[in-house]
């Protein structure tokens, strides 16, 4: 149980230095930063810990075998050769989640489907065809990941099973809610410690007011979930993960104003009852009015943050009043606090009329946004600059986005759209060669949040053979059930309320 092992935890682009931290925090070690992506090294507790705690991470992967292959049959080959009753039963249902880049690898399904060959024949060799393990597409008892850069292949297993990000406390949302992972990233690279007020002018669904309450009063993300893809695996130590998960030493009382609103009730509606469903409803105040209507903040000054419309999915009568009326409240009403606003169009930006002090590039949702930060002072800029004040913030290194002069817009121009796509092919290729596991630019899919959608199987023929098993008898339509577990109740009422809300 004590043997260390090395791990990957994957996150969003710009959280990578904030989810190190966590990760040190915890105890571990050797810990290298990559690209959306962080290395570490631990045992079997860390493992445990960074799937219970880690705020910013949406999966952590155990790598087990790396090999070169140049060619499917040569992938093939080599995961046959790998000892698969070290990892599974023949009884045990499994998935493969697979990302790839190079020239003999382009298709991810399709290498997904010459590893799980690899996979099944090791075992029908060995104990007969019809002794196989089988495929379930949702909710498979073991997950593998595959992990392809030019030949350097990684198989890994994924400790996580569903992305970290779907903590379980989300009773209902909102059209477009952010991702708590995100959310929970941002409050942290805000510097936002739960010792100062806090604000969402427009929260939504409530996704940042329940995650800043959750950091204010030390809830590990973890609590609310029913079960981890290691619970299935053949070393899990179930006493070890009840140790972790009981542990509330670091729990305290929220002493800070937590505070949100949105225009629509609906959606204050919806806030509450996820904050309940998380059991820190007491520790957040919710109400009903535009941005316009802000009079006053909470002192001393704090840290207000929100993802107002970008005009895409949610939009307003009119995004350029919207933007401008947000700029005049920070200016006249948030004066001391950090401000920071997530957005897509530069034209928005520019309506605010405030000289950001950050820009950082994120993606939320499929979109490549900014997140831009005001620090809101009292008075003229000279006289803020005189009295010692500074807008820039240099402790806090950042992942500057690219300034834009005009909104992010796709280009119109078949003629520009193709360049750029020779461009970027021409950019994947050179860098190919020296990506190392989980530091790769990965596709849209794996940008966003992590895909929950059901995938279709491919068609096979279009290669010229046709998978061995056939597709359509790999799955398996019903869900394993997830175990219920409670927190140990004790003479505390806070413990009762948290446990009565898992």
């Amino acid at each position: 149980m004590n043997s260390r092992f090395e791990m990957v935890a994957k996150t969003f682009q710009g959280l990578e230095g904030v989810l190190a931290e966590e990760l040190q925090s915890l105890g571990a070690e050797d810990i290298v930063a990559g690209k959306r992506m962080v290395s570490f090294w631990g045992d079997l507790a860390m493992l445990y810990k960074a799937n219970m705690c880690c705020r910013t991470a949406l999966r952590i992967l155990k790598p087990f075998y790396t090999f070169e292959a140049s060619n499917p049959d040569e992938l093939y080959a080599k995961v046959k050769e790998f000892d698969w009753s070290t990892l599974m039963s023949v009884n045990q249902t499994f998935a493969i989640d697979t990302v790839s880049f190079g020239e003999e690898f382009r298709h991810s399904q399709f290498v997904t489907y010459r590893v799980k060959d690899g996979i099944v024949d090791w075992f029908r060799d060995r104990l007969g065809d019809d002794q196989r393990p089988r495929v379930r597409l949702d909710g498979a008892e073991i997950m593998f990941n595959v992990h392809i850069a030019g030949t350097n292949v990684t198989l890994s297993l994924d400790s996580s099973g569903e992305s970290l990000h779907k903590r379980g406390w989300r009773a209902a949302q909102t059209e477009a809610p952010i991702n708590e992972v995100l959310a929970a990233g941002i409050i942290l690279l805000s510097g936002w410690k739960g010792d100062t007020p806090f604000v969402d002018p427009m929260c939504g669904s409530g996704t940042f007011l329940i995650e800043a309450a959750m950091i204010a009063a030390g809830i590990n993300p973890g609590v609310y979930r029913k079960h981890f893809a290691f619970e299935n695996w053949a070393d899990f130590d179930a006493g070890l993960l009840e140790e972790i998960y009981n542990d509330d030493t670091n729990e305290k009382d929220v002493v800070v104003p937590i505070l949100g609103a949105d225009i629509a009730p609906k959606a204050i509606e919806i806030a509450r009852a996820n904050a309940k469903s998380a059991g820190v409803d007491r520790y957040i105040t919710l109400d009903t009015k535009a941005i316009v209507k802000w009079t006053e903040a909470p002192k001393p000054a704090g840290v207000l943050i929100s993802n107002p419309p970008y005009g895409k999915r949610i939009s307003a009568d009119d995004m350029n009043a919207l933007y401008s009326s947000i700029g005049r409240t920070f200016k006249h009403t948030f004066a001391g606090y950090h401000c920071w606003i997530i957005g897509y169009e530069e034209a928005y930006f520019h309506e605010i009329g405030l000289a950001p002090s950050q820009k950082i590039a994120v993606n939320n949702g499929g979109l490549e946004c900014e997140l831009r930060e005001y620090v809101i002072f009292e008075g003229k800029k000279a006289d803020f600059r005189a009295k010692g004040g500074s807008i820039k913030d240099k402790k806090q290194p950042t992942r500057t986005a690219k300034p834009t002069d005009k909104p992010r817009r796709k280009e119109t121009s078949r003629k520009n759209g193709s360049e750029k796509s020779r461009k970027s092919e021409e950019r994947q290729r050179r860098n190919i060669a020296e990506r190392p596991f989980g530091a790769s630019t990965p596709t849209k899919n794996d940008d966003r949040q992590e895909r929950t959608d059901g995938r279709r199987p491919l068609r096979l023929e279009l290669f010229g053979r046709q998978p061995s098993i056939p597709a359509d008898k790999e799955i398996v339509v019903n869900r394993p059930v997830w175990r219920v577990r409670k927190k140990k109740q004790n003479n505390s009422e806070n413990t009762t309320d948290k446990s009565d809300n898992q």
